[in-house]
Protein backbone atom coordinates (compact mmCIF):
# COMPACT_ATOMS: atom_id res chain seq x y z
CA UNK A 1 0.00 0.00 0.00
CA UNK A 2 1.82 3.73 -0.79
CA UNK A 3 2.04 5.65 1.59
CA UNK A 4 0.04 8.77 2.66
CA UNK A 5 1.75 11.66 4.30
CA UNK A 6 0.08 12.97 7.80
CA UNK A 7 -2.43 15.81 7.02
CA UNK A 8 -1.71 19.57 7.45
CA UNK A 9 -3.28 19.46 11.36
CA UNK A 10 -0.89 16.64 11.84
CA UNK A 11 2.46 18.15 10.56
CA UNK A 12 2.12 21.42 12.49
CA UNK A 13 1.27 19.10 15.44
CA UNK A 14 4.85 17.29 14.22
CA UNK A 15 6.59 20.82 14.07
CA UNK A 16 5.36 22.21 17.56
CA UNK A 17 6.48 19.17 19.29
CA UNK A 18 9.81 19.17 17.64
CA UNK A 19 13.06 21.10 18.54
CA UNK A 20 15.98 18.86 17.28
CA UNK A 21 16.13 18.12 13.76
CA UNK A 22 18.81 16.30 12.47
CA UNK A 23 19.96 17.38 9.05
CA UNK A 24 20.94 14.09 6.74
CA UNK A 25 22.87 15.51 3.83
CA UNK A 26 23.39 19.21 4.86
CA UNK A 27 26.02 20.96 2.98
CA UNK A 28 28.79 23.14 4.31
CA UNK A 29 27.98 25.45 0.65
CA UNK A 30 25.45 28.23 2.03
CA UNK A 31 23.85 27.82 -1.87
CA UNK A 32 22.44 24.87 -1.38
CA UNK A 33 19.24 23.91 -1.02
CA UNK A 34 20.22 21.88 2.38
CA UNK A 35 22.00 24.95 3.94
CA UNK A 36 19.55 27.30 3.10
CA UNK A 37 16.56 25.29 3.81
CA UNK A 38 18.39 24.12 7.79
CA UNK A 39 19.71 27.62 8.08
CA UNK A 40 15.38 29.42 8.16
CA UNK A 41 14.62 26.53 9.95
CA UNK A 42 17.47 27.56 12.81
CA UNK A 43 16.23 31.23 12.42
CA UNK A 44 12.66 29.82 13.27
CA UNK A 45 14.14 28.25 16.60
CA UNK A 46 14.91 24.72 15.59
CA UNK A 47 18.38 23.28 16.69
CA UNK A 48 19.82 21.86 13.10
CA UNK A 49 21.81 19.21 13.44
CA UNK A 50 24.20 18.32 10.72
CA UNK A 51 24.84 14.86 9.17
CA UNK A 52 26.95 14.94 6.38
CA UNK A 53 30.47 12.78 6.64
CA UNK A 54 31.86 14.79 3.40
CA UNK A 55 31.45 18.23 5.21
CA UNK A 56 33.53 19.77 7.96
CA UNK A 57 33.56 19.70 11.57
CA UNK A 58 31.24 22.40 11.58
CA UNK A 59 28.18 23.76 9.84
CA UNK A 60 25.54 26.28 10.70
CA UNK A 61 27.91 26.89 14.11
CA UNK A 62 26.32 22.86 15.18
CA UNK A 63 29.05 19.98 15.38
CA UNK A 64 28.48 17.87 12.45
CA UNK A 65 28.47 14.36 12.77
CA UNK A 66 29.13 11.29 9.94
CA UNK A 67 25.94 9.54 10.80
CA UNK A 68 23.08 9.82 13.33
CA UNK A 69 24.28 6.77 15.30
CA UNK A 70 26.78 9.04 16.48
CA UNK A 71 24.65 12.17 17.32
CA UNK A 72 24.57 11.84 21.14
CA UNK A 73 20.93 13.19 22.42
CA UNK A 74 17.78 12.40 21.66
CA UNK A 75 16.40 13.63 17.88
CA UNK A 76 12.96 14.57 17.56
CA UNK A 77 12.96 14.78 12.83
CA UNK A 78 15.30 13.08 10.89
CA UNK A 79 15.47 15.29 7.46
CA UNK A 80 16.74 14.13 4.41
CA UNK A 81 18.44 15.58 1.54
CA UNK A 82 19.85 12.92 -0.17
CA UNK A 83 18.42 10.76 -3.12
CA UNK A 84 15.23 9.14 -2.79
CA UNK A 85 17.26 5.44 -3.95
CA UNK A 86 19.84 6.41 -0.94
CA UNK A 87 17.01 6.82 1.57
CA UNK A 88 16.21 3.05 3.28
CA UNK A 89 19.98 3.32 5.56
CA UNK A 90 18.89 6.50 6.81
CA UNK A 91 15.36 5.00 7.28
CA UNK A 92 17.21 2.51 9.87
CA UNK A 93 19.56 4.52 11.33
CA UNK A 94 16.22 7.02 12.06
CA UNK A 95 14.80 4.48 14.04
CA UNK A 96 17.55 2.83 15.57
CA UNK A 97 18.43 6.34 17.41
CA UNK A 98 14.71 6.54 18.23
CA UNK A 99 13.74 9.78 16.56
CA UNK A 100 10.12 10.36 16.12
CA UNK A 101 9.47 11.68 12.59
CA UNK A 102 11.44 11.02 9.15
CA UNK A 103 10.98 13.83 6.90
CA UNK A 104 12.51 13.22 3.21
CA UNK A 105 12.38 16.76 1.23
CA UNK A 106 10.88 17.67 -1.58
CA UNK A 107 11.44 15.79 -4.61
CA UNK A 108 12.27 12.48 -2.38
CA UNK A 109 10.07 9.64 -2.07
CA UNK A 110 10.53 5.78 -1.29
CA UNK A 111 7.85 3.43 -0.44
CA UNK A 112 10.81 0.94 1.26
CA UNK A 113 11.93 3.87 3.06
CA UNK A 114 8.97 4.49 4.17
CA UNK A 115 7.81 1.05 5.15
CA UNK A 116 11.40 0.25 7.69
CA UNK A 117 10.12 3.94 9.25
CA UNK A 118 6.42 3.40 10.28
CA UNK A 119 7.28 0.08 11.19
CA UNK A 120 10.06 1.04 13.47
CA UNK A 121 7.40 3.63 15.04
CA UNK A 122 8.25 6.92 13.14
CA UNK A 123 5.66 9.44 11.32
CA UNK A 124 6.62 9.60 7.87
CA UNK A 125 6.31 13.04 5.66
CA UNK A 126 8.27 12.55 2.18
CA UNK A 127 8.28 15.04 -0.96
CA UNK A 128 7.35 17.85 1.30
CA UNK A 129 9.84 20.45 2.05
CA UNK A 130 10.10 21.03 5.90
CA UNK A 131 10.38 25.09 5.78
CA UNK A 132 7.50 25.55 3.68
CA UNK A 133 5.41 23.43 5.89
CA UNK A 134 6.54 25.22 8.61
CA UNK A 135 5.92 28.65 7.03
CA UNK A 136 2.52 27.83 5.86
CA UNK A 137 1.63 25.79 9.42
CA UNK A 138 3.89 28.50 11.81
CA UNK A 139 3.86 31.44 10.88
CA UNK A 140 4.78 33.53 13.55
CA UNK A 141 7.14 30.28 15.00
CA UNK A 142 6.37 27.93 17.83
CA UNK A 143 3.90 28.24 20.47
CA UNK A 144 5.99 27.97 23.74
CA UNK A 145 4.13 25.44 25.79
Amino acid sequence: MAHTNPSRDEIKSILEASSVIAVVGLSDKPDRTSHMVSEAMQAKGYRIIPVNPAAGDTILGEKNYASLKDIPFPVDVVNVFRRSEHTPPVAEEAVAIGAKTLWLQLGISNEETAEIAERGGLQVIMDRCIKVEDSILLPHGKSKG
